[in-house]
Parts: C-alpha cells; sequence; structure tokens
C-alpha cells in the first residue's frame, strides 16, 4: 500500500470515528486540526506519490516498448527463419527438379544409347547371318557341282567300262565260236591219226 492509500485509509477511518451532529444522520463533528494535519500530510505525500507512479508508468512504458521492441526483433528473426526455410525448401525443390531432370536426361540417353547398341548388334547379326549364309550357299554350290560333275564322270567311266565290258564279253563269245570250229576239226584230224589240242 502507497504512502497515499494510506493516508486516505486513515481520513476514511478518521471520519467513521467522528460522532454526528444533534438532530442529523449525514453531518458530523470533526476536529479542524487534526483533519488539515492528515490533509496536509497527504499535499506533501502526493507530489512524491506522483512522481513514485509516473517513474512507474515510465518504468512501465520503458518496459512495454522493451518488450515491444524484442517481440518485434524475435517476429522479424522468425520471419527471417521463415524466409530462410522457404528460400531453402524454393532452392531444394529446384534442385530436386534439377535433379529429376538430369536423371530423366542421363536416362533417355542410356535407352537411346542402347537402343542403338540393339540394333547395332541387331544389323551386325543379320550381316554376319547374310555372310554366313553366302558362304554356305556357296559351299553348297561347290558340293552340288562336284556331285553332279562326279556324277557325269561316273557315268562316263561307266559307260565305258560297259563298253570295255562288252568289247570283252564279245570277243570272249568270238573266241569260244573259234574253239568250237577247231574242235570240229581235230574230231576229223583224230579219225585220220592226228594230234588234238585242247585251248580252252
Amino acid at each position: 500500500m502507497s504512502k497515499i492509500e494510506q493516508i486516505i485509509t486513515e481520513i476514511e477511518e478518521y471520519i467513521d470515528n467522528c460522532k454526528f451532529q444533534p438532530l442529523s444522520t449525514s453531518k458530523i463533528i470533526v476536529n479542524k486540526d487534526d483533519i488539515d494535519e492528515l490533509l496536509a500530510e497527504l499535499r506533501l505525500r502526493t507530489p512524491d506519490e506522483i512522481k513514485k507512479y509516473q517513474k512507474i508508468i515510465a518504468n512501465k512504458d520503458a518496459i512495454l516498448n522493451d518488450a515491444k521492441e524484442r517481440s518485434e526483433a524475435m517476429i522479424a528473426e522468425a520471419t527471417a527463419h521463415i524466409n530462410q526455410l522457404v528460400s531453402e525448401h524454393e532452392i531444394m525443390q529446384k534442385a530436386y527438379s534439377e535433379a529429376n531432370a538430369i536423371i530423366e536426361q542421363a536416362q533417355a540417353e542410356a535407352q537411346g544409347i542402347l537402343d542403338s547398341a540393339t540394333n547395332e548388334a541387331n544389323d551386325l547379326r543379320t550381316r554376319a547371318v547374310q555372310y554366313t549364309d553366302d558362304i554356305l550357299s556357296n559351299v553348297q554350290s561347290i558340293l552340288t557341282n562336284g556331285i553332279s560333275s562326279f556324277e557325269d564322270a561316273q557315268n562316263t567311266l561307266m559307260s565305258e567300262m560297259n563298253s570295255s565290258l562288252n568289247v570283252v564279253v564279245e570277243s570272249r563269245k568270238e573266241l569260244g565260236a573259234q574253239d568250237d570250229d577247231n574242235a570240229y576239226g581235230a574230231d576229223d584230224n583224230d579219225e585220220d591219226g592226228d594230234l588234238t589240242l585242247d585251248l580252252l
């Protein structure tokens, strides 16, 4: 409790203890010296109390201003931090987007290289198969021609051998006919007492 409040309380207690005037319920009898003393004390204390309250108010304003400045600083710091987080988030989003774009481009290039290599491998395989088929075709043609030539030569040889065989057979037939003639002549000679010679 302040000094002024204490003096006011004393004045109130003093008034409560005063006696009423005769035949009155609202007017009291006060001692002028006592009330003057209390009022003088009140007037004396009032400037000090006012200065005290002004100081308290000033301090309160200073505290409020300090709190306001601190709160504004905290809000500014929080705002800056949020802006930084937002900026970092945007940077991260941009980085993610760029990374995804690079990955997609790399995948597309890799797929292109793979497709090109696959096409080249298929082309090489096709050409290798065609080359091998051409070689086998040439070998087949050579073997076919060789077999045909061999068959022709074999047929010619067989024909010549058959011809020779026919000559041999005919020759033997001729020899056999001559032997028969000679056999008949020998019989006649035997009758004449000559020597008979069998060639076969």
